[in-house]
């Protein structure tokens, strides 16, 4: 998406994971909350958490982590860029 990065994750990887940004505040509160939730995996581990995918977190909060780590990023694109990816742009 416009040469940025919202999610990573090693496919081969068991239990499957995935790296998400995060506001750095909430990441915290995340890792403190969730055991399944660690600081990110060789990524800023401020801006990013590594989810494990293994089954125990509710599928919805892994949808809005994922979706809160793409509003981050594409709100950070020039507004023509957010536009063409259908992102409201205000």
């Amino acid at each position: 998406m416009a040469g940025k990065l919202f999610a990573i994750a090693p496919l081969k990887a068991k239990p499957l994971r995935v790296s998400l940004k995060c506001e750095p505040a909430l990441a915290e509160g995340l890792r403190a909350a969730h055991p399944e939730i660690i600081p990110g995996y060789h990524l800023n581990k401020r801006h990013w958490n590594t989810v494990m995918l293994d089954g125990d977190l509710d599928d919805r909060m892994v949808v809005e982590m994922i979706e809160d780590s793409y509003d981050l990023i594409v709100a950070k694109l020039p507004k023509a860029t957010q536009r063409k990816l259908g992102w409201p742009t205000g």
